[in-house]
């Protein structure tokens, strides 16, 4: 039997989009938080925030630069890979990453435009394939498979 590995997350933005220019092409790196409440046994309403490490490369990651910024809020697809390096004091450290092959911009963050806040619904998407955020009706997702059954797998 195969595994999977693939993370779909929906939440806004940390931080502006970081990037930088590496030799295999220009590398962004995101933080988003994801929230969930729920009601414990006292009916009390609870929340908890949970804060990811995201990477998108290329084409992706120039995109997410000029478009994202703190507050927004995204949908991003990918995969978790771990890496190996060494901090400032030469101790090897690991990291946990969700590497992003796909990201749509959901809606606006806190982008000021003529004194005022511009908070207006923006989908555009940073990669081909798969998400379509129902441009042309449907369910939303688009899998190229030629089968019009909604789930996506």
């Amino acid at each position: 039997m195969s595994s999977v590995n693939e993370v779909t997350l929906i939440g806004r933005l940390t931080r502006d989009p970081e990037t930088k220019e590496t030799a295999g092409g220009t590398l962004a790196r995101i933080g988003l938080a994801t929230n969930e409440t729920w009601t414990d046994r006292n009916g009390q309403r609870q929340e908890k925030t949970e804060y990811h490490n995201i990477t998108a490369f290329g084409k992706t990651a120039e995109l997410c630069a000029q478009y994202l910024s703190t507050g927004r809020q995204v949908y991003i697809k990918g995969k978790l890979e771990t890496r190996t390096y060494q901090d400032r004091d030469g101790v090897e450290r690991k990291s946990t990453e969700i590497k992003a092959n796909q990201v749509v911009f959901l809606s606006g963050g806190e982008n000021r435009q003529q004194g005022g806040y511009n908070n207006a619904p923006r989908q555009q998407q940073a990669s081909g394939g798969g998400w379509n955020n129902n441009r042309g009706g449907g369910n939303g997702w688009n899998n190229n498979s030629g089968n019009n059954d909604p789930i996506p797998f």
